[in-house]
């Protein structure tokens, strides 16, 4: 990653696409969620929606 792409970080979440998606519908039975945003942690459900899509876009990656 680092070498061959060029990548400078990486900011790991494990939590399941599935368990977002319920977390972004259901914000009440996720209080406790706290994911890696770029450069700090935050509780999911006080982030924007344009900011839930674009971690559970992130949530799953290949080469």
């Amino acid at each position: 990653f680092f070498n061959r792409l060029h990548g400078y970080h990486v900011q790991y979440n494990i939590v399941s696409k599935a368990t977002l998606l319920d977390a972004q519908a259901h914000p009440e039975k996720h209080r406790d969620l706290i994911v890696r945003v770029a450069g700090y942690s935050a509780f999911f459900n006080v982030l924007s929606k344009k900011t839930q899509d674009d971690i559970i876009g992130r949530t799953k990656q290949t080469l």
